[in-house]
């Protein structure tokens, strides 16, 4: 059932029509961070808010049904707590509030934890497209969904909850963690939370997308220009890469692949990516020694490692905090709880190296338009071409084979 409430400058009563007597909302007087952007500052407002409000609900024995079309809704109007930072009209939503409780619990997410990653201060816009915010501890990205997507994520929950049981949570697929809509001046926004594959405090050198698909699968020029490019299938055969891992972690990480893969399968989802993420540690010490001599030169500046690059750095609370209650990381240590996509390279390989790999785009399923689209790339490229766009057995059997390939 949704929940709605609305609040102006007195208390208000809520729309829900019921015998009982119903509480006054009032809004929470919880202090959001100030956040240039209206929309994390709601952000913020709303996680904070509904995760104080399912710490009131006791967790349900199992889930229903009616618990993956259910959602919550609180529209605000004219509130004068917090202005300064918050706009004076806005409307936030949550999306299945107890699957996705349920989700950050199999995956090892304490709500408190993922309330202050989120929130404790504003997450920043990653790159120039607007399309991914990262939490100030860079523990979880925040994708911009359409409501197309929105309604995907909804067609697949109930199968994905069902899957990430079923493997106790050891998955390559996005962990998905929580899906809202956040309105302000009448704008909606739909924002869905997941895991960062890469890790909070090790920085990303190399960066690929890999579909096992050789047709218009290299990096344009523009992008090459970058800091930390995407590169893509024929870049990483190009440049003669490889990733270096012991028998025992290719073996576990194949399986698991394979596993997801089947999944994906049957629900005839394709088009997904294998998203690799390669951090060098000796080009990540020699970076580090190079901050310090600034540093003690007077320049520099304050914070820890951002996803593509920077310094080593902790995460002080949230996600990433009881990292700083074990033994001190160092250079190229990672804590496999919080740093969950990261395979450690072996003493064989060329230089050391920590890999971080994982399943992106897993949205897409074999509809109409995918196979308008098969339809046109085989008429332009040929029958044989190794096209992106085929039928989901078809692709997984591709994917997986040139992912096998990638490992020395």
């Amino acid at each position: 059932m949704a929940a709605s409430a609305s609040a102006a400058t007195g208390p208000a009563a809520p729309r829900t029509k019921t015998k009982k007597k119903q509480k006054r909302f009032v809004p929470q007087r919880v202090k959001v961070p100030r956040a240039a952007d209206p929309l994390l500052a709601v952000l913020a407002w709303g996680v904070n808010h509904q995760i104080s409000e399912l710490s009131q609900v006791p967790l349900p024995v199992m889930l229903l049904p009616d618990d993956f079309k259910a959602s919550s809704k609180i529209k605000v109007n004219n509130h004068l707590f917090n202005r300064e930072n918050l706009p004076s009209h806005f409307k936030f939503k949550e999306y299945c509030p107890q699957v996705f409780r349920n989700l950050r619990e199999r995956f090892g997410i304490d709500d408190q934890d993922y309330q202050v990653s989120l929130t404790r201060s504003p997450p920043h816009w990653e790159g120039s497209d607007r399309r991914f915010l990262l939490s100030s501890d860079r523990t979880l990205v925040v994708k911009e969904l359409s409501s197309e997507d929105v309604a995907d994520v909804h067609g697949l929950l109930s199968h994905y909850h069902q899957y990430v049981v079923q493997c106790h949570g050891s998955t390559l697929l996005p962990r998905f963690l929580g899906m809202y809509r956040v309105s302000v001046d009448s704008e909606e926004t739909y924002l869905l939370v997941m895991r960062n594959m890469f890790s909070h405090r090790l920085p990303v050198h190399r960066k690929y997308d890999l579909k096992g698909s050789l047709v218009s699968r290299e990096a344009s020029d523009k992008e090459k220009g970058k800091d930390l490019p995407t590169l893509k299938d024929m870049d990483f055969l190009n440049k003669n890469e490889k990733v270096y891992v012991g028998e025992e972690d290719q073996k576990d990480f194949m399986e698991k692949l394979k596993r997801d893969v089947e999944f994906l399968v049957q629900l005839k989802i394709m088009d997904y990516s294998l998203l690799l993420g390669i951090h060098e540690v000796g080009r990540a010490e020699q970076e580090e020694e190079e901050e310090v001599e600034e540093e003690e030169g007077g320049g520099g500046d304050e914070g820890g490692a951002t996803v593509g690059g920077g310094s080593y750095g902790t995460s002080p609370e949230g996600i990433g905090s009881y990292l700083n209650s074990h033994r001190p990381l160092g250079p190229g240590d990672f804590d496999p709880y919080v740093d969950v996509y990261a395979l450690r390279g072996t003493e064989a390989a060329p230089r050391r190296e920590v890999y971080f790999m994982g399943l992106i785009d897993v949205l897409t399923q074999y509809d109409a338009r995918k196979k308008a689209a098969h339809a046109a790339k085989t008429v332009k490229h040929g029958a044989g071409a190794e096209i992106s766009t085929v039928h989901p057995e078809q692709y997984a059997k591709r994917f997986l084979d040139f992912i096998t390939n990638i490992f020395a």
